[in-house]
């Protein structure tokens, strides 16, 4: 699969870049698991300074580690618990941008600085969570927020009609 990058002008472009070429590569036939492991790539590919990029779907009352890219990472996260578990029992995006003050925070890899998390809801059920970690302080803002929101009801529109 051959996917372009080119120079964007501002972040509203390269998200909207990002969500046409998950809808290039994601086939629904293909499954969740692989249409997820594609979308990881994508994110990584498109976003910079980030060091983890992945999914943790809902299974079993928990948050079960999906397709993902960088380091190893917490395999089971109890909803409620951590950045990924409180943005799913919130069902809203939760933006840290110093995770040495977050006192919820479950370390996976010390590098990490800051960390966004966006629910993966389809008609009000919760399907999982997007979750990228960045080395940078502050890295994630509104635009990287809504950009986010953005793919994440695309991989919903994509994958789970």
């Amino acid at each position: 699969m051959n996917v372009e990058m080119v120079e964007f002008e501002n972040k509203r472009d390269m998200y909207e870049h990002l969500n046409a070429s998950c809808a290039k590569v994601i086939d629904r036939r293909d499954g969740a698991v692989s249409s997820l492991a594609n979308a990881s790539a994508l994110i990584k590919l498109y976003l910079e300074d980030t060091n983890w990029v992945g999914f943790y779907l809902f299974q079993e009352e928990a948050l079960k580690l999906g397709p993902f890219q960088g380091s190893p990472a917490v395999t089971a996260i109890k909803i409620g618990e951590g950045v990924c578990g409180s943005a799913a029992s919130e069902m809203k995006t939760v933006r840290v941008d110093d995770v040495k003050s977050c006192g919820n925070y479950i370390a996976c890899d010390p590098s990490t600085s800051s960390e966004i998390v966006v629910p993966i809801i389809k008609q009000g059920r919760l399907l999982g969570v997007l979750d990228i970690d960045s080395p940078k302080s502050g890295r994630f803002d509104e635009e990287d927020e809504a950009g986010l929101q953005g793919v994440a009801e695309t991989l919903v529109r994509l994958i789970y009609m």
